[in-house]
């Protein structure tokens, strides 16, 4: 569902395995390990140089697997795959405010300009494996939370990770820049409220301190990089 917020999975055992369960409901989610990521080259924030390999590798199915959603939110010895979708239009950016009805509580409340979501079980239907998969995911998790009006194209331009606080510890963001022709996009979930399009300047001035961190790192590598 919404970006670091979608969600069903279990984990067992405890008043804390019955609150996860409740939680996420079974729900399993694609994995790499960590070791791998620092195989492949450890970063903070935003990297963009030499990504393409490494993205192969990460979506070799030989190098990710699934497991029960919260297991991997409490397991830091993995990192969770997060297509983080960020919307243009022109200079202006989708953003919007995570309700209590997305599944990352630690997030709610938080502005964010990032949409997407887990990769699940379900993105390997009809024999899809690796990037057939991946993109999968893509799609269905865009059709699930916004109605899209206008024509779109879609690139990768980073990979995004950030160490510093308990949900960026256990997942890992591949970019995505989406430009669209007009501002036409809705929301289909309770969980993105006050969806509105915002320049640049804005979002990295008076907004910048209510962004969740994902998005304050691509919102400062946008205002600083043209694409």
């Amino acid at each position: 569902m919404v970006g670091l917020g979608c969600g069903r999975a279990v984990h067992s055992g405890g008043v804390h395995g019955g609150d996860l369960m409740s939680k996420y409901a079974g729900e399993e989610v694609l994995v790499i390990p960590r070791a791998l990521l620092e195989e492949l080259g450890s970063f903070h924030g935003i990297l963009t140089e030499g990504i393409d390999p490494v993205i192969a590798r990460l979506l070799d199915p030989q190098s990710h697997f699934f497991m029960d959603r919260a297991a991997a939110e409490e397991d830091p010895t993995h990192k969770q795959l997060i297509p983080y979708c960020v919307f243009r239009c022109g200079d202006r950016i989708l953003h919007y405010t995570r309700g209590k009805a997305g599944g990352e509580s630690r997030l709610h409340a938080k502005i964010s300009v990032g949409v997407g979501g887990h990769i699940n079980p379900i993105d390997t239907g009809d024999g899809r494996v690796g990037p057939e998969a991946y993109f999968a995911a893509v799609s269905r998790e865009l059709d699930e939370e916004l109605l899209i009006g206008s024509k779109r194209t879609s690139r990768i331009i980073a990979l995004l990770n950030d160490d510093s606080n308990p949900v960026g510890q256990v997942h890992l963001g591949i970019v995505h820049l989406v430009d669209l022709d007009n501002e036409d996009v809705t929301s289909r979930e309770d969980a993105l409220t006050d969806l509105q399009f915002s320049s640049l300047e804005e979002l990295r001035g008076p907004a910048f301190d209510r962004l969740e961190t994902w998005s304050q790192h691509c919102i400062a590598h946008l205002a600083e990089h043209a694409y």
